[in-house]
């Protein structure tokens, strides 16, 4: 595909959306030209089975294809209603899934989803990675200042491994240190606290 028309239907995708009960959503009748289908009847098609897939997976379709009206010009001024699904980002990509591949258009938003979903997953894993060493460094500055003020009330290295064996009992349920990196599979000169959860 090329990069003039990647950039047209991304632009198109992304300048479509609008705020419903302020929540970031699509109008069907636009995705459905977006995706290159001509016939609403046939698009409806990819949207029940992209509902199925929605409530297959745990979530509520009421959350994501909200049912609303849309007006039409039709001649001579007039207007009618007809019927239009707001679909947030989480049902376009459901949409873009199960629709005809086959269309240039589905192929790319098929890939733009799975490219968004993948930074998505970076950047949460970096936000993670943040948080780990961020944890981290507050644990080991509080070691710090624990060691700091039980070496000044005159306790030895041995009973101080004792007090920290214990402490480390009582957050593992009874498990020791070398008990948790056994069942966790962290090796001995790796500290356990980069492999726990927050």
């Amino acid at each position: 595909m090329k990069k003039e028309l990647v950039q047209e239907l991304f632009l198109k995708f992304e300048n479509a959306s609008n705020l419903y009960n302020n929540i970031e959503c699509w109008s069907a009748r636009e995705v459905q030209e977006i995706l290159g289908y001509t016939k609403w009847d046939n698009f409806i098609k990819v949207i029940e089975k992209a509902k199925r897939a929605c409530e297959n997976s745990g979530a509520i379709i009421s959350d994501h294809f909200a049912d609303v009206g849309k007006m039409i010009e039709l001649a001579k001024g007039a207007q009618r209603e007809i019927s239009d699904i707001a679909l947030t980002r989480y049902a376009c990509y459901l949409i873009a899934q199960n629709g005809d591949s086959s269309k240039s258009e589905v192929a790319f938003a098929q890939t733009y989803f799975a490219v968004q979903t993948r930074k998505q997953e970076v950047i949460e894993k970096r936000l993670l990675d943040v948080a780990r060493v961020t944890a981290r460094e507050k644990l080991s500055k509080t070691e710090k200042n624990l060691s700091g003020i039980i070496y000044e009330r005159g306790v030895d290295e041995k009973s101080f491994s004792i007090i920290r064996s214990k402490g480390d009992q009582a957050l593992f349920g009874g498990f020791t240190t070398n008990d948790m990196k056994k069942r966790m599979g962290v090796s001995q000169n790796r500290p356990l606290a980069d492999f726990l959860q927050r």
